[in-house]
């Protein structure tokens, strides 16, 4: 069993610990800029991950270009407290977000969410309660339909399980997550089973977008294993912004991006906040 508070403690890097409205640690990631900047970027993982594995292409870039840059660990993920893939109510997940948006806007002046995957359903959350304090939205490998085949069908028995897990047993990861081809599966920070409640209170079907003011760039990998580039496209058209923009990524699969991702990334936002 991981011991969360000790690898916390060995964790040497820039980070920010936020408490929770019931007093569990939330784990904010740093990437510093070498000067001061007055736009925070926060980055929302996608389901199985945390903010460690977007250093690379998205963190570290993203602050070597001047942006002061966060990757926030949901509860129950990474260095974050919290069951393992759960999280208790949909409550608590907007009283998290909340924290953590909050914390931001006392720093920044600007704020830009950075989500990918189920951390686009993230921050469709956060815009729906917090739509003020956000500046810019960037939506990474999402869309509403997924490929067909990727996900195999539970059998019947399956579900009754989940089902009266989630009744009698609410806290216990009945649910596995897998599709070929996922990362992280060498990484114990990774989580491969969830709780009913977490699908629940994270439920990609009820994302909406609320008219936006702000810029807004949807971009996905054109070798994404999840959804097609005109699925993407489909959720684009969905977004009433009127500043908008559609990126395909060129040798980018869902969670697997090239290395001038974040180079893309960066001359998005210096164009729209300069």
């Amino acid at each position: 069993m991981l011991d969360i508070n000790k690898l916390r403690e060995e964790f040497t890097g820039p980070h920010y610990l936020l408490k929770t409205v019931d007093k569990k640690m939330l784990f904010l990631r740093q990437y510093k800029p070498i000067s001061e900047s007055n736009i925070a970027i926060l980055i929302l993982h996608g389901i199985t991950g945390y903010s460690g594995p977007y250093t690379e292409v998205m963190g570290e870039p993203l602050a070597k270009a001047g942006f002061d840059v966060f990757g926030l660990d949901l509860r129950g993920h990474g260095l974050s407290d919290g069951n393992r893939g759960d999280c208790p109510s949909r409550k608590l997940l907007l009283s998290d977000i909340e924290k953590v948006i909050s914390f931001l806007k006392e720093k920044y002046l600007k704020l830009i969410i950075m989500g990918h995957s189920l951390g686009v359903v993230t921050a469709g959350i956060a815009l729906q309660q917090h739509q003020k304090q956000i500046d810019g939205l960037v939506l990474l490998s999402a869309a509403r339909e997924t490929r067909p085949g990727v996900y195999k069908k539970t059998p019947f028995g399956k579900k009754m399980k989940i089902l009266f897990s989630g009744i009698f047993k609410p806290s216990k990861q009945v649910i596995e997550y897998y599709r070929e081809g996922m990362s992280g599966l060498d990484d114990p920070l990774f989580n491969f089973k969830y709780t009913p409640r977490f699908l629940i209170a994270l439920n990609p079907k009820k994302l909406m977008f609320p008219d936006l003011e702000i810029p807004v760039l949807l971009g996905l990998g054109d070798e994404d294993e999840l959804f097609t580039v005109d699925a993407a496209k489909e959720l684009f058209e969905e977004i009433n912004s009127p500043n908008k923009e559609f990126i395909v990524f060129k040798g980018a699969k869902h969670a697997e991006f090239p290395e001038d991702t974040g180079d893309q990334l960066v001359a998005w936002i210096k164009k729209n906040f300069n």
